[in-house]
């Protein structure tokens, strides 16, 4: 079986259970994941038993070569949506309104209308596929992440006092993209001192500050995302760094041994945010435990308090990432990723736990 055959399946299943001839695909992760080429301007039309992929004469050339076989590539010139749903007989057109623009859907609409199509959006179907990730993905996600480790070895290697942040964060990207990563995964977060307490804050233009300096960044293997964060310390840690390191860790390892197929993300969550609680910074984890990761940083399924009742299933690949953040003082996250196997979870991520002094 083709790596795409299963995704197509399962496609094709939810739209015989909804009436639907058609979906139109518009965002450029799911015409990766169903095209197998990345594209950010095509779109694609899928049928029950074809699969039209459209690109423009920037990327028609590749389109041909690097689509799944199952594809049909076509080039995209004005009205070529219309002919092919007319040509194709849809009625009942499934589309992305998760994705779609405002004004993209008032054309979807106008062509509907002149076609006497009915639309439908799809919501999150083609996200819950995707959270079930395929060994093939896993390759490259793993893949990824083993290039974002060598950037951390490397960066410890190499970090000097007088760096800002600002330099940390261009060391690691810089190492990433030359031994293989495409772009990186998000903007690299690497603050230190005062500005590890905010989660997702800024690399500024100053030198590192001493106390905690976090971490948080990603490779990109084939659009597949990787994503780790480790909290070093800048200087010597005193007692009240090593206790919340201690505790973050304690609560994410208390969450890896919880995790596994059957269980609810909030469920995991919780695991984890009691043993914050108990050590007294229960107001300090202002987040959810973790997220899904695969062509998307940030996608389904979610590890968060208010999302209750969702269970994990083999497949799903996510981040188990406590943090603890003392407002206006220093910050500190440790986060791996996990991958859900049918006999527990996997740790992903290789790279050590232990607290580094710099």
């Amino acid at each position: 079986m083709a790596v795409y055959d299963k995704r197509y399946e399962k496609l094709r299943d939810y739209m015989r259970e909804n009436g639907l001839d058609g979906v139109y695909v518009t965002s450029e992760e799911n015409y990766l994941y169903l095209s197998g080429y990345h594209n950010p301007d095509g779109f694609m039309v899928v049928t029950e038993d074809r699969s039209f992929v459209f690109a423009d004469f920037r990327y028609f050339e590749a389109a041909k070569e690097k689509a799944f076989p199952c594809c049909t590539v076509l080039e995209q010139v004005g009205g070529c949506l219309r002919e092919q749903l007319a040509e194709s007989g849809i009625k009942t057109l499934g589309f992305e309104d998760r994705h779609l623009t405002v004004s993209d859907h008032k054309e979807l609409s106008k062509i509907g209308g002149e076609l006497g199509i009915t639309l439908r959006g799809i919501g999150d179907t083609l996200t819950e596929i995707r959270a079930v990730k395929e060994p093939a993905e896993i390759d490259l996600i793993v893949k990824a992440q083993r290039i974002a480790e060598r950037a951390l070895d490397n960066l410890i290697k190499v970090i000097k006092y007088d760096m800002t942040e600002i330099e940390v964060a261009a060391e690691l990207e810089y190492f990433m993209k030359k031994n293989g990563s495409e772009v990186p995964s998000f903007d690299t977060i690497a603050v230190s001192g005062k500005a590890s307490s905010v989660p997702h804050g800024v690399p500024r233009n100053v030198k590192l500050e001493r106390g905690f300096l976090t971490l948080d960044f990603g490779a990109t293997v084939e659009g597949y995302h990787s994503d780790m964060t480790r909290t070093l310390v800048i200087g010597k840690a005193d007692e009240e760094i090593k206790k919340v390191y201690d505790t973050v860790l304690r609560a994410q390892t208390a969450a890896h041994e919880f995790i596994r197929a059957g269980v609810t993300g909030d469920e995991a969550d919780k695991v984890a945010r009691d043993v914050i609680t108990e050590a007294g910074y229960g107001k300090c984890f202002g987040h959810s435990l973790g997220h899904g990761v695969g062509l998307q940083i940030h996608e389904l399924p979610n590890l968060s308090p208010k999302i209750i009742g969702r269970k994990l299933v083999p497949g799903n690949l996510i981040t188990n990432e406590p943090g603890v953040y003392l407002e206006g003082k220093y910050g500190c996250r440790i986060e791996d990723m996990v991958w859900i196997g049918d006999d527990g979870p996997v740790n992903l991520t290789e790279f050590t736990h232990d607290m580094i002094e710099i």
